[in-house]
């Protein structure tokens, strides 16, 4: 049978026993009350089993009326567990001293991480947090609840609809979510939308307003698109024009693009440093002394330690310094001119919004020159073409 956890306890003994009355042997120590289990034969007729420590000593009458004799194979149990740590005291202290270190350790805050506050400020935030007990290098067990500190956090706070606490591990995370104050529209004085350039409509949607062009016609620059003046020439009535009006505009764009670019590489080279990182601050343990290189970049890989589903405050950070340099990459003309209408589009689309597309696009004139291709292009791009004007304006006109 296998032995037991109290008799793990008291300590257990495997031995060989020879003679020539192992049964003898056996059938008296149980006779005396003592415990022997895992009984076996070898094939040198020797008998093997396992007994605690206390009737190991009880056992050696018996060994003397019957004439056997005894090996001992192996020990286990807690008293030769603690024999060898009192041989290995420093070890033991020091392995007492880890885990109650990593004990208080995982039960300190050691980071507040604030989200979703757009009016309201961390400091503010903190603030009130610290009010209530709640601030890095304090002791978890002697914070309230998450539910309760989320309660007093969003009563404290001027403008926050709902606050709430989440702790994983050593880490405390609040997120806010503000109330939604009303935006205050601007009043507005009736008026015109008109067209801010010359222009082909190709779509006209009035919100408000009287509509005063239709798709496919040419307009120019503050023509009227949707009139701000309702009704016939006896009963008018102004109001604010609202509405969204596209339409084919032409840009004339001069596209300079080399043949020649920069392009940064790696050259293989680079240098390891080692931080220790405790409580978000990073202790430089190798790699001292600055790069040997004149140009490089540097990439930080964090490993945090854990322990169980927590994660530790402390951990370790390789930075990886490695050399780049620039190396100069020939292109050829068709390559240059795609950069080129590619940059020109992207500044098209940011100067008219993301609404805006570029239909087609022509190359009125091209040459290539001094290691530039130079191009005249001429692009056809849908956009919003409208702009305001007030009726106090045109009525003065």
């Amino acid at each position: 049978m296998n032995a037991t956890w109290m008799q793990w306890v008291r300590g257990i003994v495997t031995i060989r026993v020879r003679g020539q009355a192992l049964e003898k042997l056996v059938n008296r120590a149980l006779a005396e009350g003592l415990q022997l289990w895992s009984i076996r034969r070898t094939s040198d007729g020797e008998l093997i089993c396992e007994v605690t420590v206390g009737d190991f000593f009880r056992l050696r009458p018996i060994l003397k009326e019957t004439s056997c004799r005894l090996h001992v194979v192996s020990r286990k149990g807690m008293p030769f567990w603690l024999v060898k740590l009192e041989k290995r005291l420093f070890f033991g202290a020091g392995l007492v001293l880890f885990f109650v270190g990593m004990y208080l350790l995982s039960s300190l805050i050691w980071s507040i991480d604030i989200k979703g506050n757009d009016r309201l400020s961390e400091e503010q935030i903190l603030t009130v947090a610290k009010q209530e007990g709640l601030y890095p290098f304090q002791w978890s067990f002697r914070l309230a609840d998450t539910d309760v500190l989320s309660k007093r956090l969003a009563q404290k706070l001027p403008g926050a609809a709902w606050v709430g606490v989440e702790k994983r591990g050593t880490k405390i995370t609040i997120q806010v979510v503000e109330t939604t104050i009303p935006e205050v529209k601007p009043l507005l004085s009736p008026r015109h939308l008109v067209a801010s350039t010359d222009a082909v409509i190709t779509q006209i949607m009035a919100d408000a307003g009287r509509p005063v062009v239709t798709r496919n016609m040419r307009v120019k620059k503050g023509d009227i698109l949707i009139s701000g003046i309702l009704g016939d020439e006896g009963h008018t009535r102004n109001v604010v024009a609202k509405g969204s009006v596209k339409g084919i505009v032409w840009h004339e764009y001069d596209i300079v693009s080399p043949l020649q670019r920069q392009v940064k590489g790696y050259t293989g080279e680079k240098v390891i440093r080692w931080y220790v990182v405790i409580g978000g601050r990073a202790l430089k343990v190798s790699g001292f002394g600055d790069p040997p290189f004149t140009s490089y970049e540097t990439h930080r890989h964090l490993e945090q330690a854990s322990w169980r589903t927590r994660t530790l405050p402390f951990g370790r950070l390789k930075e990886t310094v490695m050399e780049t340099r620039i190396n100069n990459q020939v292109v050829t003309v068709d390559e240059a001119k795609a950069a080129g209408l590619l940059q020109a589009r992207a500044d098209i689309l940011a100067k008219f919004g993301p609404g805006a597309e570029v239909r087609a696009e022509n190359i009125l004139h091209e040459k290539t020159d001094n290691g530039k291709v130079y191009m005249k292009v001429l692009f056809e791009v849908e956009q919003s073409i409208t702009m305001e004007r007030p009726l106090v304006q045109m009525q003065g006109d």
